[in-house]
């Protein structure tokens, strides 16, 4: 019994591990999530009845066992009610709760902190018989992990919850001049005060000690200001981000607590958040120093060049005449698609063209949607074999020999700018070379801008013809055209 504990937190870790290794796949991540959530299951199982001399019920079992099934009841009801268009907007929100909870226990184990050193009398202590050499009431092993967790908890949910209401639209950008230094400010303030709340109650000075609080309040001001700018295009790299400090904010109370699943836990989550993030920035072409002073990318309309030219409208039967009788097709998803909740159909198109023995495959961007893979996520759902979601890196040797390329609801990912306009604001963006293809169809409810908020030139492009309309329609007449002929 004396190593049990141990032992159920080594199984813990271990599905953790081997869980994320399996996320990594499209065709796995299914049972990695289950493993995944085993690990947990059995760490939480162990904290709750275990320790190191053998079985034992934690204090406060029935609140915890209650809170535990009402957060099972409500995370369930969400996961199954919610829409694909929302779920970048579940995971802020999720994403935050972690963060938040994080903080409470650094707010907790202070406040314990503090009641300590009022019912042991400390500074009479110290009056009475003296500071001995080297004496700390609070070591500082052990208040890193208190005030870096409540720091990074609290912006993790604070920034969390901001992404999630610019995600669904109750929350609009907000940046002024000189914001940058701002913000570097804040975050030197946030440190000062951390420092003078150690300070203080390691010298017991005279008064209330207020600088937790003040910490704590700074915190939230940054976590206000880092998200408020950054615009609708660049929430793929923020989510990760918000995500990598929740993970790191566990991490510290594992430190806390001496716990080793909750630091493995919070180990993967950070740097596997921090890992995204870095390839969530080289896709976008951003650079992360400037995401972590809150100057990401914005919804700015201005930059660029002018496009000219004559954008050409096709018809649905001319479409499925081309793919019918094309030899390779590819199809583009973008958040479009998703808005649209036409991944259905889309599949049933792709259905009826590779029994027609067209060799039908989809060019998946890193940050095509509102969040990393949220285009794997819906396709899969609407059973796309995963072998056929072909990641940026692979399918742009492709398109070059491509007869179609089929985009639907994508903009900023497949627009040329990114290659060929200097003073492009997505300049340097890597995107998929759809202006390569031999022929180009675009679906698109209008002519109107992405996120970024600018003219797409391959609209204008001879090759490309648009097929205005609801996606879901549009492709429903596809699929209606190539069956009829």
């Amino acid at each position: 019994m004396q190593h049990l504990l141990e032992i159920c937190y080594l199984i813990g870790s271990f599905g953790f591990i081997i869980g994320l290794k399996l996320m990594g796949q499209p065709d796995s991540a299914r049972k990695g999530n289950l493993i995944a959530a085993f690990g947990m299951a059995v760490a939480v199982f162990a904290t709750l009845f275990l320790s190191k001399t053998g079985f034992q019920v934690i204090g406060n079992i029935g609140y915890i066992l209650a809170a535990i099934l009402l957060g099972t009841v409500v995370g369930t009801l969400m996961a199954k009610r919610v829409q694909m268009t929302a779920m970048p907007e579940m995971v802020s929100i999720f994403n935050g709760m972690g963060g938040l909870a994080a903080a409470l226990i650094s707010i907790i184990e202070w406040r314990n902190i503090e009641h300590e050193i009022i019912e042991s009398n400390v500074a009479e202590m110290v009056a009475n018989f003296g500071l001995p050499e080297g004496f700390t009431i609070v070591p500082m092993s052990h208040y890193l992990p208190i005030i870096a967790g409540l720091i990074i908890g609290t912006i993790s949910f604070v920034g969390s919850i901001i992404a999630w209401g610019k995600l669904n639209g109750k929350i609009g950008d907000f940046r002024f001049a000189g914001q940058q230094f701002i913000n570097a400010i804040v975050l030197i303030a946030i440190m000062a005060a951390a420092y003078m709340n150690y300070h203080h109650v390691n010298t017991l000075e005279a008064g209330t000690n207020v600088w937790f609080y003040v910490t704590m309040g700074l915190a939230i001001i940054y976590g206000l200001l880092f998200v408020f700018p950054i615009g609708g295009a660049d929430m793929p790299v923020v989510i990760s981000l918000l995500n990598s400090f929740t993970g790191v904010a566990a991490a510290c109370g594992g430190f806390l607590y001496d716990n080793n699943v909750m630091l493995m836990g919070g180990v993967l989550v950070g740097s596997a958040g921090t890992i995204l993030t870095v390839v969530m920035c080289k896709a976008m072409n951003r650079s992360l120093t400037n995401v972590l002073i809150g100057m990401a990318g914005s919804n700015s309309s201005s930059g660029g060049a002018a496009v000219s030219g004559n954008v050409r409208e096709v018809q649905a039967t001319d479409v499925a005449v081309m793919m019918k009788y094309a030899s390779k097709v590819i199809i583009v998803p973008g958040y479009g698609l998703a808005v649209a909740q036409a991944q259905h159909v889309c599949h049933e198109l792709e259905n009826i063209l590779t029994e027609e023995g067209v060799d039908v495959k989809y060019a998946i961007h890193p940050v095509a949607g509102r969040m990393p893979g949220h285009m794997n996520v819906l396709l899969a759902e609407s059973n796309v074999e995963y072998d056929k979601l072909i990641e940026m890196e692979h399918i742009n040797s492709e398109f070059p020999t491509t007869d179609v390329v089929l985009v639907v609801g994508a903009n900023d990912v497949v627009n040329p700018a990114a290659k060929t306009d200097p003073t492009s604001p997505i300049y340097g963006m890597p995107i998929l070379d759809v202006d390569q293809a031999k022929q180009i169809v675009v679906l698109k409810r209008s002519m109107k801008s992405g996120y970024a908020g600018i003219e797409n030139a391959l609209f204008f492009d001879p090759k490309c013809g648009m097929l205005f309309g609801d996606a879901k329609d549009s492709l429903q007449k596809l699929v209606n055209e190539v069956k009829a002929l």
